[in-house]
């Protein structure tokens, strides 16, 4: 097939099915999660509870004062959220005892468990332990650090997994993209460790690969990142990308993951056939570990600004159980989406 008439047909495509957000949307609406959400008292947060409620997203949970809540959002409709006063909640003594037991070994008293288990991500995090929800979704209004921390101290790391990470959904530009047939890419990570061990960078790629595949529905073809091409340099941070590789290949027997690579080799056929001749992976490339936060978050914004992808992401990933943290500069429609992927990473 041309490749005008390619793009014709992923257009067709794309109408069809709506947008990747939409897809995801309806996927969320399918298996219907209960999703906290932390901040009841920011009105974009409200606003995404009452689309996700009404559109049966997710089954929401508002943490917040409702008579505050209420008198500030007077034009959204409420019906169906429950709304939750972390403070006044009957069920405060039975987090607070979860988090006294979780922490004490750190020195925290019975008081002070108490006193954190009224902070909303606490809170939340508290929930999601007791799996009383499914999913949480925070930061609109808090630094990623308030996000974070009950997450790492509360949820933790999943079994086997010796680091979170993140990554980014890259949507292909209208009229496509002749080396993206799917129409998007997963990029990680691009928005939360700074560096990483060799086995970090295994464990960022399997989970990044399960991602791209439960939800953005990619079969995942695994590119390592790096300025070498299959030793064709020599240095430590080539070293770094092999043995992250090696410990990927041996965790993951099945996964198809390739390193390390460089980008042309890893999403261009033609030079995939020069520099990794026989690869499964090189030139057909759909996720891409970046060695370093440095790495990713410059990749994943030059394709945003220069090659028109839209970045639907930092995504968290890692956490024993979902938990995703949003920009403070999103709006109520970024929430809902954060609210679809949460609810499609309980799966």
């Amino acid at each position: 097939m041309a490749f005008m008439d390619k793009l014709k047909d992923l257009g067709r495509k794309i109408n069809e099915s709506g947008t990747i957000v939409e897809e995801i949307k309806n996927k969320a609406k399918g298996i219907y999660k209960k999703i906290v959400l932390c901040e009841g008292e920011d009105r974009r947060v409200v606003e995404a509870a009452a689309i996700c409620t009404r559109e049966k997203i997710a089954r929401i949970v508002l943490l917040g004062k409702e008579e505050e809540i209420k008198a500030n959002n007077p034009n959204v409709d409420l019906s169906y959220i429950d709304i939750i006063d972390p403070a006044t909640s009957n069920r405060l003594d039975e987090y607070a005892n979860l988090l006294y037991e979780l922490r004490k070994a750190k020195g925290m008293t019975e008081e002070q468990a108490k006193e954190q288990a009224k902070d909303s991500t606490f809170y939340g995090a508290l929930m999601l332990k007791a799996g009383d929800v499914d999913g949480l979704v925070s930061g609109a209004c808090h630094s990623t650090a308030n996000t974070l921390r009950p997450g790492l101290q509360i949820i933790k790391t999943a079994p086997g997994v010796s680091a979170v990470s993140s990554f980014n959904l890259m949507v292909a530009p209208a009229g496509g993209n002749k080396y993206v047939p799917d129409g998007k890419l997963v990029f990680a990570d691009c928005g939360l460790n700074p560096t990483y061990t060799a086995e970090g960078l295994a464990d960022c790629a399997i989970a990044t690969a399960k991602s791209a595949s439960e939800i953005a529905g990619l079969d995942p073809k695994v590119a390592m990142l790096s300025f070498s091409t299959m030793g064709s340099a020599k240095h430590d941070l080539v070293n770094l990308v092999q043995e992250a590789t090696r410990i990927a290949k041996e965790k993951a027997p099945d996964l198809k993951i390739s390193g390390e690579l460089q980008f042309d080799a890893a999403i261009v056929p033609e030079v995939a056939a020069l520099k990794a001749p026989g690869d499964e992976v090189a030139g057909h490339a759909n996720v891409f570990i970046f060695p370093d936060l440095q790495a990713g978050n410059i990749g994943y914004k030059i394709a945003e600004r220069l090659g028109g992808f839209q970045a639907i992401g930092p995504i968290c990933q890692g956490f024993a159980k979902p938990l995703n943290d949003l920009s403070r500069g999103c709006k109520a429609d970024d929430i809902v989406c954060a609210v679809a992927i949460t609810a499609l990473q309980t799966r």
